[in-house]
């Protein structure tokens, strides 16, 4: 309690500098479990104001990251990541399968989607934010990323087995993709993904497979291990991905463990260039975002 249990980074890729502009050490950070309520999952930029949530709070910053203004909701619990579009900001809640939704004008939450799923068919269930009758907390899909544009709402979890997308009034399957996949979202014509368990970061493209691509993420050699690190500490920093921006039409950057941010060329199919933070294997990137110009 009272160290620092998550940060903001600014990374300037020129000078391979990293940057903290905020410190999470809230004195009602939550404790229990293995990740508790430690850590800031996500981030968005809407004008000047910089959004940042963490597991049960969404933060506003200005552009210098000093703290505007802070909201909870009861349904916001073990928030993974957000989003922004037209002017309202979307949250993945994992704790109880749930994506809100918080208006940026009215500065409050006022709609939310449960995502009910049986057999991976999935089943979109409507409620009030403010209300009591609000889904229970199970976390079933371990939802991880949220996503919106012009053709719907895209969400994904670590047990939805693929990118799920909500037209407004079901959920279908968009893409599958294999157990653990994480971050994934559209990417020119097809859709690319953190597949952490096998340590690469994947590109699924047209489908001939012509363009699929799997570029190894960014890890430790034999010679960065302690002697007694256990089997599950080796795999960590063996590439686990987490964390993915899109740059360009060709360039995205991932985020990974122990703390690093890496560029890819994907139509190239070659790495450009990591930057890393620590070789702390307890500290790892969650989310990355472009710095608005």
């Amino acid at each position: 309690m009272g160290q620092n249990h998550g940060g903001a980074y600014l990374i300037d890729l020129v000078k391979q500098a990293v940057f903290q502009k905020v410190a999470y050490d809230s004195e009602d950070i939550e404790w229990f479990g293995e990740e508790g309520g430690r850590g800031l999952r996500g981030i968005a930029f809407e004008g000047e104001t910089i959004y940042i949530s963490t597991s049960n709070s969404l933060l506003a910053y200005d552009q210098r990251f000093k703290l505007i203004e802070s909201w909870r909701n009861p349904y916001l619990a073990n928030c993974q990541g957000i989003c922004v579009y037209q002017r309202k900001l979307f949250l993945a809640c994992a704790e109880n399968d749930c994506i809100l939704s918080f208006d940026l004008d009215d500065k409050k939450f006022h709609w939310a989607l449960q995502v009910q799923s049986e057999r991976f068919q999935f089943r979109p269930l409507i409620f009030d934010p403010l209300g009591s009758d609000g889904p229970l907390f199970i976390n079933k899909l371990q939802l991880r990323t949220v996503h919106s544009d012009d053709t719907g709402l895209y969400f994904s979890g670590l047990k939805t087995g693929g990118l799920l997308r909500f037209n407004g009034e079901v959920i279908h399957m968009h893409v599958e993709l294999p157990n653990g996949a994480q971050d994934a979202q559209q990417f020119r014509n097809g859709v690319i993904f953190n597949d952490s368990r096998a340590g690469v970061l994947r590109y699924a493209g047209d489908d001939d497979g012509a363009e699929d691509r799997a570029l190894p993420i960014s890890f430790f050699t034999e010679s960065d291990h302690a002697p007694d690190d256990p089997d599950e500490t080796r795999m960590l920093k063996r590439g686990y991905g987490r964390g993915l921006c899109i740059l360009s039409a060709t360039v995205v950057a991932g985020g990974s463990t122990p703390a690093g941010v890496s560029l890819y060329n994907i139509r190239e199919n070659k790495g450009l260039m990591t930057v890393r933070f620590t070789k702390n294997v307890r500290e790892a990137v969650n989310c990355i975002q472009v710095w608005p110009e």
